[in-house]
């Protein structure tokens, strides 16, 4: 067997233990070293390893999950990705702190971007268009201030986070998949999943093929916490996948910020019991770099360009972006407060969006942006 690859050969044959777990291979890892004196351990001296019989059964017979491992290696090239065992110095330092690390983090595309400041954004599946606008728009301002957006990939708030992220030029995000690396989850996200493979980096601890089973999540979450500075919950009800990660991120001493919503929305529920838990309250992406000490220079940048963008608009769309509000209106009411015509109003509102400085909206609506 190449040398290079036999440290990672059992790594991952160490992961395939049946009934060890994360956790149980952090102890050991912890006590023996590395996987190579674990199964020594358990072949030389069963009964003091501390572990069930069974596991210690499994470790001393480790030719089989060394060939399962060789095996996965073999899948992993096929579909071009790689594995980040451990033992790594390419193993992000932030995870490697949490009480349970993966022991093996398969990836594709550019790994570098474990490397860098992250921050994941988590929320409801089942978004308002109010949460999908702030996730995307949080994402976009934290991008441009160098911070790597991590998200879950599920519909809703992840996809519009990872959207945001990717939508900056040289943007990217990370993706924590629920299944295999190569497994794409929901299948609506396929060309989102591709995007990301391109732009950003994939990650999942289960080998090629696993299918995204219900209990999977729960445990991706630690890893999309683990990976980052921070989480921010953008709309959550109070029981969700998105306040479990939420209290993994302060269990691990991790900054926690949250988004307000209307106050009868349940959707918004778990966002709002955070904050009555003193979690940081986020009316923009500088309210988080402020807390994670960046991106100064860059939020004074995106500042000068939207003044820029508003002195270039002439006077007539300057009086129509002034009747606007950040949250959406309708059309007509638009018409009907500026006392110009239809015709005008739609090119007024067409030159408005060209700039950048005005969203519209399905069902006739539209909302300022700056």
């Amino acid at each position: 067997m190449d040398m290079v690859k036999k440290p990672v050969v059992d790594w991952i044959a160490l992961s395939l233990v049946p009934g060890l777990g994360s956790r149980g291979i952090a102890q050991l890892v912890e006590r023996f070293g590395t996987p190579q004196e674990i199964f020594l351990a358990a072949c030389s001296d069963p009964e003091n390893c501390g572990l069930r019989k069974n596991v210690t059964a499994a470790l001393a017979k480790s030719a089989p999950l060394r060939e399962k491992a060789t095996a996965i290696l073999g899948q992993l090239e096929d579909c071009g990705a790689t594995a980040v065992c451990l033992g790594d110095e390419e193993y992000p330092q932030p995870l490697r702190e949490i009480a349970d690390p993966p022991v093996v983090l398969y990836i594709q595309g550019h790994s570098r971007l474990l490397g860098e400041l992250c921050l994941a954004m988590v929320g409801s599946r089942a978004a308002t268009a109010y949460g999908k606008r702030c996730s995307y728009s949080l994402a976009q301002g934290l991008v441009l201030a160098g911070v790597t957006v991590v998200s879950g990939l599920a519909l809703g708030i992840d996809s519009e986070a990872h959207r945001g992220a990717l939508s900056v030029e040289d943007g990217t995000t990370i993706g924590v998949l629920g299944c295999g690396i190569d497994v794409v989850y929901p299948k609506q996200n396929n060309k989102l999943y591709a995007e990301i493979r391109q732009k950003g980096l994939l990650v999942s601890e289960y080998p090629p093929g696993v299918k995204p089973d219900g209990f999977r999540f729960p445990a991706r979450n630690r890893i999309i916490s683990g990976l980052s500075r921070g989480v921010v919950v953008v709309e959550a009800a109070r029981k969700s996948g998105s306040l479990i990660t939420a209290e993994m991120a302060l269990d691990e001493g991790r900054e926690v910020f949250a988004v307000p919503g209307q106050i009868d929305s349940f959707k918004s529920n778990g966002a709002h019991w955070l904050l009555q838990q003193g979690a940081k309250l986020v009316q923009s992406a500088q309210d988080i770099l402020v807390e994670l000490g960046v991106g100064k220079k860059q939020h004074l940048e995106q500042e000068a360009h939207s003044a820029a963008a508003v002195d270039c608009v002439d006077s007539e769309a300057l009086a129509l972006l002034e009747l606007l509000d950040v949250y959406p209106g309708s059309r007509d009411a638009l018409i009907a407060g500026s006392g110009l015509g239809s015709a005008k109003v739609t090119e007024l509102l067409l030159l408005l969006e060209l700039d950048g400085l005005i969203e519209m909206l399905p069902g006739d609506e539209v909302r300022r942006i700056v």
